[in-house]
């Protein structure tokens, strides 16, 4: 059932798992004997088997398809707040140098290009140690444009089953850290790459001013913002620039070059490279905590499937051996037999004498008329499929779904599989149309079908 190509990560196992167990929560249990049967066929713990039978459901019900869409919408919303971070930061380079006419302050475009970024990185920090949910409004942003791009209404349990499952070890404050510090990284290096295109085009000055202070403090501050940067190779005006540039404009182009490698080298290191650290510690720790998360298997939702998943005796252990064969049906139970031949019947008439006289080494399975004869015949199967099954079909019943699904179900739980078309009882006939319908939707399954008796090929394999 799943595609090679688009089959889903661990995480998107455990994402859709527990997107099962709230949609179970809020509207009830879901239609699972076949998903069970499965889930204990394949094996492994009661985790795996969580695990496989929510995979089916979600490829029945659509939700994993929900999630693909998921994922698409939530690559458009990111897409969406990168550029809108690009914009940003090109605009903030841009209102920090402005048009070359006027000389630049070189604080306040400072204070213009990294306070928002400083502020905004205090916050994150305090609600990282303090309050746990840094980011959680960009977060929201961020869910709220990925539904919104989904359009799937399967879609509804996704966001909250990923809060869900990301909350249990912590991992949602590094994943939303690793967008709040990717959006602001791209943010700091749309503004930094402005700078340089507007310096390297423009010419411009670089001044300081104040009316209460002396010039001392900006010196100073000017060489210990400018200490770290100068490690990585840019210039710091030496203090007579500085105190030039606080007389007047200064007309040397030493002076604009040297005020202009301080400006970027701060950007650089005070804004960018804080980012750039976090944004890598984040991704390290949410890629680090992604490969750990595991189901909590103490939850309800989970806890009520254990005795449908791992049946007790699975869990004593094995006591007698494996029969060789099929065991016989006989009045509706199984029952030992030496060949692995078995022939069952599909909603037959209660007039139609069944089963026919059948050879030596045929097992008769009755006739399936109920939901419990199907579930224990597949729950048989699945245990002990046979080499060779025939199903007889009355083809004067329409091919609805439910009878279609079961045939491809018993198939699949079985070496070899033919469809028996019964023919017509004498007086009777059978719609020409409907009997086309039936070839039609057989075809479709891929499974062979005749008018004719199959028991020479059950009892030897062959016509």
């Amino acid at each position: 059932m799943e595609d090679p190509v688009t089959a889903p990560t661990p995480l998107d196992k455990r994402w859709l798992t527990e997107a099962v167990r709230l949609r179970e929560e809020h509207a009830g249990p879901l239609e699972d004997q076949e998903a069970n049967r499965r889930a204990r066929q394949q094996g492994g713990d009661l985790a795996a088997r969580i695990e496989a039978r929510a995979l089916w459901l979600a490829e029945r019900d659509g939700m994993a398809e929900a999630l693909r869409h998921w994922k698409q919408g939530a690559r458009l919303a990111l897409l969406a707040l990168m550029i809108a971070a690009v914009l940003s930061g090109a605009g903030l380079g841009l209102a920090a140098l402005g048009d070359g006419q006027r000389p630049v302050n070189v604080f306040w475009a400072l204070g213009s290009l990294l306070g928002l970024n400083l502020l905004l990185l205090v916050g994150w920090a305090l609600g990282f140690f303090f309050a746990g949910e840094q980011g959680a409004a960009l977060g929201r942003v961020w869910l709220w444009l990925s539904e919104r791009l989904a359009r799937d209404a399967q879609a509804a349990q996704l966001a909250p089953a990923l809060l869900v499952l990301l909350q249990r070890q912590r991992l949602n404050r590094w994943l939303l850290g690793l967008l709040v510090h990717g959006l602001w990284l791209l943010a700091m290096l749309a503004a930094l790459g402005m700078l340089l295109a507007l310096l390297a085009t423009r010419r411009y000055g670089f001044v300081w001013e104040t009316t209460l202070l002396a010039a001392d403090p900006f010196i100073t501050l000017t060489q210990a913002l400018g200490a770290l940067p100068s490690l990585l190779g840019f210039a710091v005006p030496d203090e007579a620039m500085i105190r030039a540039s606080g007389a007047s404009l200064p007309a040397l182009d030493i002076a604009r070059q040297a005020w202009a490698s301080w400006l970027l080298g701060v950007v650089l290191v005070y804004g960018l490279l804080p980012r750039l650290a976090l944004a890598a510690l984040c991704l390290w720790r949410w890629r680090q905590g992604r490969e750990r998360l595991t189901l909590d298997l103490s939850l309800p939702g989970y806890a009520q499937l254990r005795e449908a998943l791992m049946p007790r005796s699975e869990r004593i252990g094995v006591q007698d051996a494996a029969p060789d064969s099929l065991p016989h049906f006989a009045a509706g139970q199984l029952e030992s037999a030496s060949t692995g031949a078995l022939l069952v019947g599909l909603e037959l008439d209660e007039l139609r004498p069944w089963p026919p006289a059948l050879p030596h080494g045929i097992t008769n399975a009755g006739v399936l008329d109920s939901r419990e004869s199907r579930n224990k015949l597949l729950e048989q199967l699945s245990r002990f499929p046979p080499a060779r099954l025939a199903v007889a079909c009355d083809p004067r019943r329409s091919p609805d779904r439910g009878s279609l699904a079961l045939l491809a179900e018993l198939a699949r739980n079985a070496g070899a599989t033919r469809i028996w078309l019964l023919q017509a009882e004498p007086g009777q006939a059978i719609d020409a149309a409907r009997l086309g319908d039936w070839h039609e939707a057989l075809d479709r399954l891929g499974l062979p079908h005749a008018d004719t008796s199959p028991l020479t090929w059950l009892e030897h394999g062959h016509d």
